[in-house]
């Protein structure tokens, strides 16, 4: 069930929150911008330690463009119930998206549906659409999670693996860097300042992090719909190779006949969060223009 937000009576999207049951005791907590007259839908997924709330200006822009955009706080995050920055098996994600694409998409009434997933949440887009081969029309990620900080030592790594079945809960500081997230300082002190952000995650969540990233390495080749892949060419956290080399081997980045369309696209001025960077009004305008082309390409319409 979903209510309507607080919001400025003029402003002709409607802001709704609500909860999506997602097992005994748990729920996510969802959040969507709706206008007046929809014509597709887009499911956000934010990424590790943040939360829903930080794409208020993503939603709106979206929205005020056509489409209605669902956002929700992972599991352990934001708003969510469940232990901060914890999962048992990193299969809980995908199964949470699963709900999320199943109720959107019961509410979409056909319009297509576009999944756009950034960092942590552009691996699990990416993850599904390996594994589960989700039924949506298109799929964009932003500083997608696809490779690992050169920061983060194979010890640390080792370390989760080993523990995990010993210890699955034990909390440790994630080690991010606020100030690797942005080139803008003013989102930085927000993000650092936001009380629903948090840098903790349990041995279990990091374990599972760091095996789903070994599963889809180089698994481009059982996506079977479009992909946009988005990334700032200064990111530090999530480095920009792991969404080249996820890109290369998808096989419409070889140009392959009949293949899925595959984009990649850099961006030399931004860090990890894009869509907050200075160059975020050419990457909403990207992912506009590109979601629009491939609707246009599946209603058999040239560009």
């Amino acid at each position: 069930m979903q209510e309507p937000a607080q919001q400025d009576v003029r402003d002709p999207i409607r802001r709704i929150e609500g909860r999506l049951e997602s097992g005994p005791h748990s729920w996510l907590f969802r959040r969507s911008w709706i206008p007046r007259e929809p014509l597709r839908a887009i499911v956000l997924v934010h990424g590790f330690g943040e939360h829903s709330g930080r794409y208020e200006h993503v939603g709106a822009w979206l929205a005020r463009r056509g489409a209605e955009v669902h956002g929700f706080d992972l599991r352990g995050h934001g708003r969510s119930s469940g232990r901060r920055g914890h999962v048992d098996s990193f299969g809980d994600y995908l199964d949470d998206l699963d709900r999320v694409l199943a109720a959107v998409r019961e509410a979409a009434d056909g319009r297509p549906l576009t999944l756009l997933g950034h960092s942590m949440g552009g691996l699990i887009a990416s993850s599904l659409a390996v594994e589960r081969s989700p039924a949506v029309q298109s799929l964009v990620t932003s500083g997608a999670a696809l490779a690992l900080s050169p920061d983060l030592s194979g010890f640390k790594v080792t370390l989760a693996k080993w523990l995990r079945h010993l210890l699955p809960r034990l909390a440790m500081d994630a080690g991010l860097d606020p100030n690797a997230i942005c080139t803008d300082a003013e989102v930085v002190r927000r993000y650092v300042a936001d009380p629903l952000v948090h840098g903790t995650s349990t041995l279990a969540h990091a374990a599972s992090l760091f095996e789903q990233l070994d599963r889809i390495r180089g698994a481009g080749a059982r996506v079977e719909v479009p992909m946009f892949l988005m990334h700032g060419a200064l990111d530090t956290l999530c480095t920009p190779d792991g969404s080249a080399h996820f890109h290369a081997s998808l096989p419409g980045a070889s140009g392959e006949e009949g293949a899925p369309k595959a984009t990649l696209r850099m961006y030399p001025r931004s860090a990890h969060e894009i869509l907050n960077d200075v160059e975020q009004e050419s990457v909403l305008a990207d992912i506009q223009t590109w979601i629009e082309q491939r609707e246009e390409e599946a209603s058999g319409k040239p560009d």
